[in-house]
Parts: C-alpha cells; structure tokens; sequence
C-alpha cells in the first residue's frame, strides 16, 4: 500500500504543535488521531503508525502534546486537570488544523485517558475510541512504578535517552509525570465520569503483566463504558503491548475498525 508521510507544525498557544501524518488514503476517510504517553513524543510510536495505517487502510496523525518531543517548550507545571484539558485544547487544534470532523482516537497508558476524554467531549464525531494500558484511577502500582522509573532516570546514561527525543525538554518532561502523578492532590484523579460519557465503539487494550496498572484498569473501562465495548488482555505483555506484541495489538485493532465507516 502507497504510503506519504509528511510533518506539520501547528500553532498553538504562545508556540507550536509537531505533527506528522501518515497517508495512505483519501483525506475523507475517517482517520485515527494518536494520543501518546507521558514520556513519549511522535518519534517514540516508532514504526507503530505506519503499520497501523497499513493494516487499517486508515490515515494516522500522532502530535507531541505541548512541551514534548518537537512541540514548544512549556514553562508551566501540568495542571490537575491536564487529561481533560488535552481533548478541549491541543486536540481540537489539531483536528481543526487538519479539517478533521469525524475522528478515531487512539491513546496509549494516559494518552488513553486523553483518548476517552476527546470521546466524551465530541461524541457526535468521535466515531470508535481504542486505549492501550490506560489508567482510570492512581493506585500503588502506578506510583511505585513511577517512582522506579524516576530513580532510574537520574543515571545520566537513561536520562540520555530521553533528551534524544524531548532534547531540552528532557527534565520537565519527567518532572511532568513524577511530580503530577505523586502529587497529593493527583491521588485521588479517576476518569469514572468521561468513561460514563463515551458513545461510540470502544476497544480496551491492556497487557498481563503491565508494571503501570493492574487489571481492575480495563475492566473498569469496560464496566462503565455504557456502549459496546470489547476488552483485549494481551498474554505475556507489559505497558507496551504495541511494541511487545505488535502483530497481536494490530490484529485486535483492524478487527474492530473492520466494521466502523
């Protein structure tokens, strides 16, 4: 399948939007938007998108959220309520940017929860939502796995890594995630409400073993979701189902998009 993949720059705010899109049909198909996670950019999907397109026969767009990867630096700590406010702010700007008025989105771990809010927030054009290893809730499990990886980072070899893709961007974008999501008034966050507004087809993904959160996160998808939802528990997979077991995640996502327009 023919494939053009392009990069755009997006005003937003004081700064810019990074954006790239993979195209691999006409622009009024109804495309996938990808919402990353919390350390991650456009570069760090990998090849995740270009297969997704081609598997799907759908375009993808994936953009760094303001203050990663590509995108302008921000200079303000997260806010409390940043998962709701990414749908209504940095979403909508790309959707409007690229003329996109129906939509399939697609977010991994709280780039998930992102995507369940951009369902709840425009459910007359959101046409099928699908999460991998998102969070509902802040539980033990998400913290001390926090915690860990935020140790681990302060080895300057790991830290490295991370200015690769967020370059000086590197200490605010840990600091975005370690400081909001150990932060006492993050503790009680829980996305029950969004979850209870989605209308459209949902497809939760989430890995065995994931050292981010435990089971009762999909199963919570799935219980309050009030539409057809279908729950996927990839064997042997951690946080990152779509790198771990790529072909198995692609296989559940195209059978479930097979039937949406």
């Amino acid at each position: 399948m023919d494939m053009s993949v392009t990069d755009f720059q997006i005003p937003f705010q004081s700064g810019q939007l990074f954006a790239r899109r993979w195209q691999v049909t006409d622009l009024t198909t109804v495309p996938i938007v990808l919402m990353h996670d919390s350390l991650g950019c456009v570069a760090l999907w990998r090849d995740f998108p270009e297969q997704l397109a081609q598997a799907t026969g759908r375009n993808v767009v994936a953009y760094d959220r303001y203050g990663f990867g590509r995108s302008s630096a921000c200079q303000e700590p997260l806010r409390t309520d940043f998962v709701r406010t990414e749908a209504s702010e940095a979403f909508h700007a790309v959707c409007l940017f690229f003329e996109i008025e129906k939509f399939i989105v697609m977010g991994h771990s709280v780039g998930g929860g992102m995507s369940v809010c951009c369902a709840a927030q425009y459910p007359d054009r959101c046409m099928a939502l699908v999460t991998m290893s998102a969070q509902a809730f802040v539980e033990d499990r998400t913290r001390k796995g926090i915690i860990l990886a935020n140790k681990a980072f302060q080895d300057q070899q790991q830290f490295s890594r991370l200015e690769k893709y967020h370059g000086g961007q590197a200490q605010w974008v840990l600091s975005a995630w370690v400081d909001t999501w150990l932060s006492e008034p993050f503790a009680e966050w829980t996305i029950d409400t969004e979850l209870q507004q989605v209308r459209c087809p949902a497809l939760v993904i989430h890995g065995e073993h994931d050292e981010y959160g435990s089971l009762p996160h999909p199963q919570r998808y799935a219980e309050l979701i009030p539409v057809q939802t279908e729950m996927r528990i990839v064997e042997g997979a951690f946080h990152m189902p779509h790198k771990e077991k790529t072909a198995e995640v692609l296989q559940y996502i195209q059978q479930f998009l097979s039937s949406i327009a």
